[in-house]
């Protein structure tokens, strides 16, 4: 039996609202999805489990209408859906009362629920939200459904406010598979047993690294699950180092050849740092017009400062810290600047100074 796990795929959200490619990013969320259908379709997979968040917000009827539309496609792949904290299924909802036309169960709202696929002698067991916050040890209290089938587990949260549980715990159940979801990074949790497969897409600066989907077999009661990448961008962030006469057209010269090796499509964030002329003055308008830039941060100390911090701050840690510096009289004047450009730059990050 093959099967998919996806989870947080957020449609209908707009990631980095009123930048230039946030509507584009709209669509890549629903593009995605759309390829994870035809990757069903290619691979001949089994079932398709969604473990929550499958939308930002709770669905209306249209974008279940549309959804329906688009898993229709699926005539040899089963799909279960999991309501998640953000889609939850409350009483009166659009998803409680939706039929889905596709070979499509949503698991109810506010219970533990089993959908028992025949066809493929697979169980899958979860506990969709009813409202935003669930504070129990809920999914703690769910066994396997069914004996002598495949058993498999769906569970969105792990966190205080959204069905907190021991993973050790949860190991100890005994299902084939436990798919977890409510988590925008993937993380695995136990070897082909436990695993949060993480969006799809990135959603926020702070969603870094690489993202996409969990992709497993069961093969005569044995687990098997791969980690695949699936994003069309990612949220990057890197450094230059500006130190000592960098000017302002070298920098962008940098930027670009780092944008270049590591890809157009991703978003940026790039810091700039170094002891720096204060003088020294930085105009990125053209890269920020041509590349996907969320945002550019300075984190320079000009040389100035460096003459004047100590008598500015002659009673704080800034203060303290450049008279610790200047005693080093067994290191060079270049490398003194450099560790206290360094150590102001660690208090700037951090609000002391």
């Amino acid at each position: 039996m093959k099967f998919i796990h996806i989870s947080d795929i957020y449609l209908g959200a707009e990631p980095d609202k009123g930048k230039e490619w946030s509507k584009d990013r709209a669509k890549e969320l629903y593009d995605t999805f759309d390829r994870v259908i035809q990757l069903c379709i290619d691979d001949k997979i089994n079932l398709l489990m969604i473990a929550g968040n499958l939308f930002a917000a709770q669905p209306t009827t249209e974008d279940l209408e549309r959804l329906d539309e688009t898993l229709s496609k699926l005539e040899g792949t089963r799909t279960v859906i999991l309501g998640g904290f953000r889609d939850y299924i409350s009483p009166g909802c659009a998803m409680e009362s939706y039929k889905f036309k596709s070979k499509t169960v949503v698991l109810p709202g506010g219970r533990t629920a089993n959908a028992y696929l025949k066809g493929i002698n697979t169980c899958v067991t979860g506990y969709s939200y009813n409202k935003p916050e669930i504070g129990e040890t809920v999914v703690e209290e769910i066994s396997p459904g069914r004996e002598g089938a495949v058993n498999i587990l769906l569970a969105c949260g792990g966190d205080p406010k959204h069905m907190p549980f021991d993973r050790k715990a949860l190991a100890r159940k005994g299902f084939d598979y436990v798919a977890l979801g409510g988590s925008r990074k993937p993380a695995h949790i136990l070897k082909d047993r436990m695993a949060y497969c993480g969006s799809p897409e990135p959603l926020t600066p702070a969603d870094t690294g690489k993202h996409g989907i969990i992709y497993g077999e069961v093969v005569d009661g044995k687990t098997t699950i791969k980690w695949m990448p699936f994003s069309k961008r990612n949220y990057v962030t890197f450094n230059i180092d500006v130190s000592y006469n960098v000017s302002g057209e070298q920098l962008s010269d940098a930027i670009v050849d780092r944008v270049r090796k590591l890809g157009f499509d991703n978003i940026y964030t790039i810091t700039y740092t170094g002891l720096v002329d204060s003088k020294l003055s930085i105009d990125l308008k053209r890269i920020k017009d041509r590349y996907n830039i969320y945002d550019v941060i300075d984190n320079t100390v000009p040389v100035s400062d460096l003459e004047n911090i100590e008598a500015e701050h002659t009673g704080d840690i800034a203060g303290a810290f450049c008279r610790a510096n200047r005693g080093m009289t067994d290191v060079s004047d270049v490398i003194r600047e450099k560790m206290t450009m360094y150590g102001l730059e660690a208090m700037a990050r951090t609000g002391e100074r």
